[in-house]
């Protein structure tokens, strides 16, 4: 990126003030992006607990599976899934709150006395489902972000602070040497001056 510059004072006020407010930022956009990268980190392996912890659990029905053929599909739906947003290294990202189910009312007597513990398996095997699915997203959006600032990083880091460290070196060294010749030139005038006054006394 090549920063538009003027050999004068105002550019390189203005240059000196784009480069303090980048050196002040940078130090904070370095932490954000440490810290969502640890964030992402804990939400991948967060999500990936509840999958093992998921499969864990249906492994541990497994001695059932002959009996969901009893079950009636339609007994247990989940109606709403409550989700809200929660700031993670100043970025929102999704939480899961509470998981609404519809039970249909069924007869104790007549169904099979493992019908409630099957409805509360359910219950169980799905939250941990969705859960890793929020934790998924999450981890999605914060790697997002974390990219996202690690791009701004190095803009800064790369090419932004040395570009105007450049440029004022550069407006620095041109008002040196104007002002150096104009030392010399008014040097070289005195010298003329001083010449002429002797020739016109003599």
């Amino acid at each position: 990126m090549a920063i538009k510059f003027q050999y004068n004072k105002t550019s390189l006020t203005e240059l000196g003030k784009q480069l303090k407010v980048r050196q002040r930022a940078l130090p904070t956009l370095q932490n954000k992006e440490s810290a969502l990268r640890l964030e992402v980190r804990k939400a991948k392996t967060e999500s990936e607990n509840l999958v093992a912890q998921l499969e864990d659990a249906l492994k541990r029905y497994n001695y059932m599976a002959a009996l969901w053929n009893e079950f009636e599909p339609g007994l247990i739906a989940i109606t709403d899934v409550d989700l809200y947003t929660k700031k993670v290294a100043g970025v929102k990202t999704p939480a899961l709150g509470e998981i609404h189910y519809e039970i249909k009312p069924f007869n104790a007597f007549t169904k099979p006395a493992w019908f409630a513990d099957g409805v509360e398996i359910l219950k169980e095997l799905s939250r941990l489902g969705i859960e890793s699915e929020v934790y998924l997203e999450k981890a999605r959006i914060l790697d997002y972000n974390r990219r996202k600032t690690t791009q701004k990083v190095n803009l800064y880091e790369k090419v932004q602070i040395p570009g105007y460290q450049e440029a004022i070196r550069k407006i620095k060294r041109y008002m040196e040497d104007e002002e150096n010749l104009s030392k010399a030139a008014s040097k070289i005038v005195k010298k003329r001056h001083a010449e002429e006054e002797e020739a016109s006394q003599l």
